[in-house]
């Protein structure tokens, strides 16, 4: 008898989570490259600006990020890599953030609500996204007729 395999599958609301991660994450890029210092001084809860450098380039990172993320939402299994890159990039935000930023903003519901919900909290979905993209790519290759 013949042993049934399980056949896994990319799902619409996968598509429809990257899709929603591309956005929420390029629209934060966006708001960190060009309202920086401002959105620091907001993170911090200070009145007077936050002295803080390389907010361009944070945001500029984060943007990338979501447009990879986005794109990849399209052709999941072709362009896999672009799960990555947003994986990866994430990854390099969240360290960003709280090697280079933390020290002046500080730790409160603010910062906490960033690191949290904007940058750690993405990577779990986007994760057993990639996994299951490259189950269903192997799944793929291996019933080729």
């Amino acid at each position: 008898m013949a042993e049934i395999k399980h056949k896994p599958a990319f799902t619409m609301p996968m598509r429809g989570l990257l899709l929603l991660t591309g956005i929420y994450t390029s629209l934060w890029g966006a708001f960190f490259r060009w309202f920086g210092e401002e959105a620091f001084t907001w993170l911090a809860m200070e009145i007077e600006p936050v002295a803080v450098s390389g907010t361009t380039a944070y945001g500029t990172v984060g943007m990338i990020t979501g447009i990879a993320v986005f794109l990849a939402a399209f052709y999941p299994l072709s362009w896999i890599y672009l799960i990555v890159v947003g994986i990866m990039g994430k990854l390099v935000t969240l360290t960003w953030f709280l090697t280079g930023y933390i020290g002046e903003v500080g730790w409160n519901k603010r910062s906490v609500f960033h690191v949290v919900f904007n940058e750690a909290i993405w990577l779990v979905p986007l994760s057993i996204i990639l996994y299951n993209a490259w189950e269903v790519k192997k799944f793929l290759k291996g019933n080729k007729p």
